[in-house]
């Protein structure tokens, strides 16, 4: 199934930023779909007034996901560390976490949802990872504890 399918004409109004100025960071994210139709999240990282991360952030209405045991990706990085996130309802405190590394090349990710930790502002809870059962937001996140800028590019987002 897919969940996302970047393209030209892609409806991206339910996709958002959320920069650290919510707690009172500097970091500037943006996003757009670029001239090829691919989702480009882009910006700066900034540490200061105890900054250090972006997120760019899809809410949809609740999916069930019973019948999938993974999320899989198709991205192009620029080298750096992300993490993908799900919620099981938007509105909860922790997100199930899975980070990876990207190349400047176009990859393939395989996220299986047993390796998806729960996770409350960086720091792992002690709870069962990802049940796999619903879903009503996917994140991409970047916050690698230091200044840097950053791209990634999104071709689609499936479940399997």
């Amino acid at each position: 199934m897919t969940l996302f399918d970047f393209t030209p004409n892609a409806d991206v109004s339910n996709w958002k930023i959320i920069d650290d100025v919510v707690m009172g960071g500097r970091s500037n994210g943006d996003f757009k779909l670029n001239a090829k139709g691919y989702g480009e999240f882009y910006g700066r990282i900034s540490l200061e007034n105890n900054g250090g991360f972006s997120s760019l952030r899809y809410n949809f209405k609740t999916k069930s996901s019973s019948d999938f045991s993974k999320f899989i990706l198709k991205i192009k990085g620029d080298g750096k560390n992300y993490q993908f996130r799900v919620k099981t309802n938007r509105s909860d405190d922790a997100s199930y976490v899975f980070e990876f590394e990207t190349t400047k090349e176009w990859m393939t990710i395989d996220i299986p949802f047993n390796k998806m930790q729960p996770q409350y502002r960086g720091r792992k809870l002690d709870r069962p990872n990802y049940p796999g059962k619903e879903m009503e937001e996917v994140t991409f996140l970047i916050g690698n504890k230091k200044e840097e800028s950053f791209m990634l590019l999104m071709d689609w987002i499936k479940l399997e």
